[in-house]
């Protein structure tokens, strides 16, 4: 995010806590509870905000995350593109001798329950 779109973001808040203060005074509430309640409702879309902020970092949904995780894809992108046919087909074999163990401990797992 640039400096501008944050200044720009800031300003918003506050034109939105000022036309919520004008609406609120033309449906009939004196300047004190106008105030009150724009301030309750700008309050409760930054606290919206925070939590959705929270869920995204506890999820691992964060830009820095996303672009590590396209980093590493690149990375074994370009691995598999730089391996022989044959070193593919060892690799293949690898991967499903090890899903095959993985199948059996788990068979072997439910067995003794």
């Amino acid at each position: 995010m640039r400096r501008i779109d944050a200044l720009g973001i800031t300003i918003g808040f506050f034109a939105a806590g000022g036309i919520i203060y004008l609406i609120l005074q033309v449906v009939g509430l004196d300047s004190q509870q106008a105030g009150i309640w724009s301030q309750a409702v700008l309050i409760c879309g930054l606290i919206g905000w925070l939590l959705t902020y929270l869920f995204r970092v506890g999820a691992g949904k964060m830009t820095y995350n996303q672009q590590l995780k396209d980093y590493e894809d690149a990375v074994l992108q370009k691995r598999l593109d730089a391996m022989t046919p044959e070193e593919l087909e060892q690799l293949q074999a690898e991967i499903e001798q090890e899903k095959r163990s993985e199948i059996s401990d788990n068979q072997e797992q439910d067995a003794a329950r």
